[in-house]
């Protein structure tokens, strides 16, 4: 296993972090985790050299963190540096502060963290943590041994997550990051910022929600099919993340032993800046290709909203963008249907226009909303 630096913190932290969000459950039910095989899952990869374990107090029904503390049982706990999370949008009180993070210990069944975040952080809920003082429930929690390092995950726009970066000394953060999305949230900028900081950057979302690791969209494939080197869409996305000397851990939800398997075999010799020239400018073909399959140039501004009709426009572009990506159209059409009301889906555009001039893109909106409506009644 690669080993890389946690910041300024003295600890060497594997690249590959196990992130336990995506854990094996039963007929389907997230919620409802297949404990034997989660434990074993984790200590395979712990024995195999992953010393980060990831979770969070919602992860799969609030039972996330109960099988993570039974799998960390038999000397494992003491094998690893163990992260969870703050449930920020749940804190009302400085009281719940304490509350919560003693749930957590509990749960866990460990008398502390060693890496604790502050989970999701955005414009409202910073100002809530601030206003609620925060800072003085850290300082306490690690004078008492509660929790030990102090860090974040973030969700917003690149100009608070320097803001808050700023605000306090933190030892870590965990920033959503891979090829598509190096302009998205803090991005490339955000990583550059919080290593020079001396900060631990780790990542989240390095397949994009494992849309860059299944079998890609065929003008995708054909690209990757030109590669001296012959790797799985997979394994072109992590090695792209782990090219980063910025990059820290990069946590993989992974709920089979072929996935661990693998991601700890790709996590041993992907170190920074080992892929060559030829490689970025094979993966930078794949990103301009996956921007072409982008069917609507929409930067969901929502300056067309709120639309007459009840029509929620952004989300019907984004449904569609993401069918024509990922190649998701049955997926997409099933959410269209599902997660959508009628009077929100496409199909209900009255075509007054109105949408149209308010667009900073120009975009032909009610076109779009027709041919949405066409390709998804055919596969809903």
């Amino acid at each position: 296993m690669q080993y890389r630096m946690f910041g300024k913190t003295g600890f060497n932290a594997s690249a590959l972090g196990f992130g336990c969000m995506r854990l094996p459950c039963v007929n389907g039910d997230d919620k409802q985790i297949d404990e034997e095989k989660a434990v074993r899952l984790i200590r395979y990869a712990v024995d195999h050299g992953v010393n980060y374990v990831d979770t969070a107090y919602p992860y799969q029904g609030g039972n996330s963190e109960i099988v993570l503390g039974k799998a960390l049982k038999d000397g494992y706990r003491e094998k690893v540096k163990l992260a969870t999370k703050l449930p920020t949008w749940l804190v009302e009180s400085y009281e719940d502060f304490d509350k919560i993070l003693n749930d957590q210990l509990k749960k866990l069944d460990t008398d502390n963290i060693d890496m604790y975040l502050l989970h999701q952080l955005n414009k409202k809920v910073w100002s809530k943590m601030v206003n609620l003082g925060v800072f003085k429930f850290i300082e306490a929690a690690k004078k008492d041994g509660r929790i030990k390092h102090i860090g974040f995950s973030f969700h917003d726009k690149l100009d608070l997550f320097k803001e808050i970066i700023d605000a306090y000394d933190w030892e870590f953060c965990l920033i959503q990051y891979n090829y598509l999305d190096e302009y998205h949230q803090a991005g490339t900028e955000g990583l550059k910022y919080a290593a020079k900081k001396g900060m631990a950057v780790l990542i989240m979302e390095p397949l994009k929600g494992g849309r860059l690791a299944k079998t890609p969209p065929m003008p995708v494939k054909e690209i990757w099919e030109q590669a001296n080197a012959k790797r799985t869409p997979a394994e072109w996305g992590l090695r792209w993340v782990w090219n980063h000397p910025e990059v820290t851990t990069v946590l993989s939800g992974m709920n089979e032993f072929q996935q661990v398997r693998e991601n700890i075999e790709i996590a041993e010799n992907a170190h920074p800046n080992s892929l060559s020239e030829e490689d970025m400018e094979l993966i930078n073909l794949v990103k301009l290709k996956y921007r072409e399959l982008v069917k609507v140039q929409c930067t969901a501004c929502n300056y067309c909203m709120p639309c007459p009709a009840g029509v929620n426009i952004p989300s019907n572009f984004w449904h569609y963008n993401q069918a024509s990506m990922y190649d998701e159209y049955v997926e997409q059409s099933n959410a269209y249907y599902k997660n959508m009301s009628l009077e929100q889906r496409a199909a209900s555009c009255i075509g007054c226009g109105r949408c149209e001039a308010s667009c900073p893109q120009h975009i032909d909106i009610r076109k779009y909303l027709k041919e949405i409506d066409e390709v998804f009644s055919k596969r809903g």
